[in-house]
């Protein structure tokens, strides 16, 4: 099964994005800051990790250094999930070195699919686990 991180520190956003990603068919860790979410990226392995920009202990772009920066996770998709407006979200996800990013709030009628897209750009999904490439 596709395992999720979500780095997101207000608990409603947090749970909301894990219900609809568990609803989708998809294994979903969380982690409420960059600290605890660095550790459960270490250990976990996700396929993917979801980035709030605006964590209380450490900001998105400290947070995307290290995992773009250790060798171990370098190559997991990492995108930004983020209230920015879009044009500002673009520029600094890429900055930090972001896959991507979503505005939020997110669409939980459309998410599920939208992160079966993306990691299906990126050959993250496993079909004989559950997952969709479509």
């Amino acid at each position: 099964m596709t395992k999720i991180l979500i780095m997101e520190d207000d608990a409603h956003q947090r749970r909301l994005i894990q219900r609809v990603l568990e609803h989708g068919g998809f294994e979903v860790v969380a982690a409420p800051d960059g600290e605890s979410g660095l550790r459960i990226a270490l250990s976990a392995k996700p396929d993917l990790i979801l980035l709030d920009m605006g964590l209380p202990d450490m900001d998105g772009q400290t947070v995307a250094g290290l995992i773009k920066g250790s060798t171990f996770l370098a190559d997991t998709p990492l995108v930004a999930v983020t209230a920015w407006p879009r044009d500002v979200a673009a520029e600094m996800a890429a900055a930090y070195g972001c896959d991507g990013y979503f505005s939020k709030p997110i669409s939980a009628r459309r998410f599920a699919d939208q992160i079966r897209d993306l990691l299906a750009e990126y050959g993250s999904t496993r079909p004989e686990d559950g997952g969709s490439t479509h």
